[in-house]
């Protein structure tokens, strides 16, 4: 069992129906992307719920995937050596690296997690670490070997450089470009499975003073599997490869050696990944950086960690780069987050705020709410009208809720949902009161509804039990500036999860003193300023 995008205890798949609806697309296409080796197969007709979510996250949003979904591209070449025009080509340095990417299919990168690293990336990782030529450096998936020509080219004695990849052409790649820059071999470049490989490095007692890498984002491999590695390596239940390439490297790291790993932006903020952020808290984290989206077609960014491999210290700052900005932020500050994210895009000042948040006297929703989904009809066109044809009812998009009212319905269905693919049970929608709010958003949108109102899966809903103040009171503090910086500031995202706004503090205390909501009575209530450009701070 796991958590649905609601935290409530699921079965471990989704149909194809089910995986349909989510993505916004048509079975057929989720049937190709299985096909392709996107998504595997748990059983007749059901698709690994964790494999689906990785894939949302980190490949979905593709214009080209979104663009040619249901057209089979070719897969990578088969055979064992790089096509003969790459390499009679006169390409310099990191050009052949990528003139073999390019012939990489999309179903390829995508099951592998294969994205090779900018060299402008490369060196600016590596810009500040300290290199002597007694060094041991290693690249856990090295690809065409931008990392390691860099640190080569730093001083790492070549006997002293270690690189492993799955891919043969890219090892053949990065050993072709060492010879022809340093003219010099490197045995310990190897062809090799690194989850595998570090078991094998522990036994020989080797350790690296620098491990530098772009780990595969989302790779595809049995969950068996995945959970052996998460326990060998002490991943605390985080189980994407990137979180495994990070425990496993851990355990390689020497005393006070630095690892550098470039991870897609769920790393910092997404639930899955807590217990690697926890284990990571433990170590001295010298810096996070946002490098946007650099790799073509992903609309994740990748951003890097920095950890020295020591022990942190209350007091330690964390230099942080989010787009233009740079700034410091206590290692304190992030250990007292929820879900311990590592939320470097908000300043020092950011999370005084956040700290004061969460000091004043609060309750949160957890186990103070019922939660459900809009209605997955499975088929809109068949079921949705857009004019009210007899015995059709009103029902509700997220994009219908604006935190002023509802707009005026455009969809009708028919109030008999037995044909429908999911839905709540019916007492839910009609609640003598609930809370509707968008789903797919970076705001916070609620709206209270006392009309027992029917909504579309673009909307969910909850119903608040015993919280000591009224819907309609919680409904605007939900939809309050404060709130929603909080929220962005926290979380980051643009869905609106049920386990995000549980996490949310609600200050039932405002509402002893204020039978209505204002934001400014409830900022003066908190000894929070509101500033000039959407930021707040504590007051003097």
């Amino acid at each position: 069992m796991q958590s649905n995008l609601f935290g409530e205890n699921t079965a471990s798949s989704l149909s194809i129906e089910q995986a349909a609806n989510i993505a916004n697309v048509s079975t057929a296409t989720i049937r190709n992307w299985i096909k392709t080796g996107y998504l595997p197969l748990q059983g007749k007709g059901l698709i690994s719920k964790s494999a689906f979510e990785v894939f949302m996250a980190t490949v979905a949003g593709k214009e080209k995937l979104n663009a040619r979904a249901n057209k089979l591209q070719k897969d990578k070449p088969e055979n064992s050596t790089i096509q003969a025009p790459i390499l009679t080509q006169k390409f310099d340095g990191e050009q052949i690296g990528i003139a073999y990417e390019n012939t990489l299919s999309e179903a390829h990168r995508n099951k592998e997690g294969v994205y090779y690293t900018p060299s402008w990336i490369v060196k600016d990782m590596l810009a500040g670490a300290e290199i002597h030529p007694n060094f041991f450096f290693l690249d856990p998936c090295c690809g065409s070997g931008n990392f390691i020509i860099e640190a080569l080219r730093l001083g790492v004695a070549p006997e002293n450089v270690y690189g492993f990849d799955l891919d043969e052409n890219a090892i053949y790649i990065t050993k072709e470009r060492i010879r022809k820059e340093f003219g010099v071999e490197t045995p310990n470049i190897k062809v090799g499975d690194y989850l595998e490989q570090t078991l094998k490095l522990q036994n020989e007692g080797q350790k690296f003073d620098l491990i530098f890498t772009n780990p595969p984002w989302g790779k595809k491999i049995s969950k068996t599997d995945k959970e052996r590695y998460a326990n060998l390596f002490n991943c605390a239940g985080s189980l994407d490869t990137s979180s495994l390439f990070l425990g496993a490297s851990l355990t390689l790291l020497k005393k006070e050696g630095l690892l550098g790993f470039l991870i897609q932006e769920a790393f910092f903020n997404i639930s899955a990944y807590e217990g690697i952020r926890t284990k990571v808290l433990e170590k001295k984290i010298v810096s996070l950086t946002d490098y946007g989206k650099a790799f073509k077609g992903l609309l994740t960014k990748a951003q890097a960690i920095t950890i020295a491999n020591k022990k942190a210290t209350i007091e330690q700052k964390i230099k942080c780069r989010y787009e233009e900005d740079i700034f410091y932020r206590l290692h304190s500050s992030f250990q007292k987050n929820p879900k311990h994210i590592l939320n470097f895009w908000a300043t020092e000042s950011d999370s005084q705020v956040i700290n004061r948040l969460y000091s004043v006297e609060h309750i949160t929703l957890t186990e103070r709410a019922k939660w459900a989904l809009g209605i997955v009809t499975g088929n809109n066109e068949k079921f949705c009208h857009s004019e009210p044809l007899s015995g059709y009812v009103p029902v509700y998009k997220g994009a219908d809720i604006t935190k002023e009212g509802l707009k005026e319905p455009t969809n009708f269905i028919l109030p008999d949902f037995a044909k429908m693919q999911q839905v709540a049970p019916q007492e839910m929608y009609q609640a003598n009161e609930k809370l509707i709010y968008r789903f797919i958003s970076s705001d916070l949108c609620f709206f209270c509804d006392d009309k027992q109102r029917f909504i579309l899966n673009s909307a969910n809903l909850l119903i608040p039990c015993n919280l000591g103040i009224s819907n309609k009171q919680l409904a605007a503090l939900l939809n309050s500036e404060l709130l929603n910086w909080l929220f962005k500031k926290l979380f980051s995202t643009h869905k609106v999860l049920r386990s995000d706004l549980e996490l949310l503090p609600i200050h039932v205390g405002y509402f002893k003193e204020h039978s209505i909501f204002s934001e400014e009575n409830y900022l003066n209530y908190l000894q929070i300023s509101k500033n000039e450009h959407g930021t707040f701070s504590i007051k003097e």
